[in-house]
């Protein structure tokens, strides 16, 4: 299971990111919200979907949930 956050700011096309707390290229400390600990990245997408209208994963460590 890995650890994963939602980035508060959306991108200019007003996704927020979902990433991993081991991506290197995720959201400052201060810009995330924490998803927990879920087994995939559908999951962790799922439950920042409930705090965010548009969200989708990081193309670098949530590939397979990247959309945009």
């Amino acid at each position: 299971m890995e650890k994963y956050y939602v980035n508060k700011n959306g991108q200019s096309n007003g996704d927020h990111e979902v990433h991993t707390y081991s991506c290197k290229r995720g959201a400052k400390e201060e810009n995330r919200v924490n998803l927990g600990f879920h087994k995939d990245c559908y999951g962790a997408l799922k439950e920042a979907g409930q705090k965010y209208e548009q969200v989708d994963g990081c193309a670098y460590c949530c590939d397979e949930c990247h959309i945009t």
